[in-house]
């Protein structure tokens, strides 16, 4: 079955669904759902710079793998979406003042972070690895390879990679930055000896650059769940996304996502 049948089959099990969701029950019991139904609109908050999960194309519209699972969601709910960018060090500040509903930006699943808000998922696997154009780095088999105090590392600010470098690398330094483009451009040009970053990102500093010597790991440094982040005070929201993602990986739909954003590269061309 082709995804955009998919994506219908889904949309219309969304709309019998949502259609049990009663908005007075939700405003008082899940503010953030509650609002969502009240206004239409579901609110997604992403860095817009973490390649291929979501991106800036030529056109500066940010597309990806979660912006496309953020669509499933919003035509699940029958709502429109409406994609807030903000640097992802902002992110789940924004998510607690209110400005965003959600947080889908390849947000890993940490004690930590579910000490302040909730996670669905996850919907990736994913975990640390480095960027760089140094041979003895790339051949590293584990974090202690890369524990010196001569070692600078790009990460991005706020990141699980700036806290696994603090943690796991004390002897080195981290570098943090605003964005992973940041990041990436800070290897090419020789300012840090690397980025500690999700595998996906790593990947993808290598194909945009392919002739620049960048490397990167054979196999990741850590394993990390990827989820959505979700207020703390709402169960409703809470079940509702984890019956639809549930139902999009029974039906095959993420799986598609992963092969289209991980396995085929073509992507890559739209990128500026």
């Amino acid at each position: 079955m082709a995804i955009s049948r998919r994506f219908t089959a889904f949309a219309f099990a969304g709309l019998m669904l949502c259609a049990t969701v009663a908005p007075s029950a939700a405003a008082a019991e899940a503010p953030a759902l509650g609002r969502i139904v009240k206004d239409g609109v579901l609110r997604v908050g992403m860095s817009g710079d973490q390649a291929p999960l979501n991106m800036k194309n030529k056109s500066g519209k940010i597309v990806g793998l979660e912006v496309d699972l953020a669509r499933l969601f919003a035509a699940a709910f029958q709502v429109d979406l409406r994609v807030i960018e903000k640097p992802f060090a902002e992110l789940l500040p924004s998510l607690e003042k209110g400005e965003v509903d959600v947080i889908i930006s390849g947000m890993s699943i940490t004690p930590a972070r579910t000490t302040e808000v909730s996670f669905v998922g996850p919907y990736v696997m994913s975990g640390k690895s480095l960027l760089t154009k140094s041979d003895s780095l790339a051949g590293a088999i584990d974090s202690t390879d890369l524990n010196d105090a001569e070692n600078e590392f790009a990460v991005l600010a706020g990141s699980t990679s700036e806290s696994f470098v603090k943690q796991r690398l004390p002897e080195a330094k981290a570098v943090p930055v605003k964005s992973y483009e940041d990041a990436i451009n800070m290897v090419r040009e020789d300012k840090v000896d690397g980025m500690i970053a999700d595998m996906p990102a790593c990947i993808v500093g290598v194909l945009r650059y392919p002739d620049e010597g960048l490397l990167t790991l054979d196999q990741p440094l850590s394993l990390e769940p990827i989820g959505i982040a979700i207020p703390a005070n709402d169960p409703q929201l809470y079940n509702l996304l984890r019956n639809f993602l549930d139902a999009m990986q029974d039906m095959g739909l993420v799986q598609e996502l992963r092969g289209k954003w991980f396995d085929d590269g073509s992507w890559l061309e739209d990128l500026p």
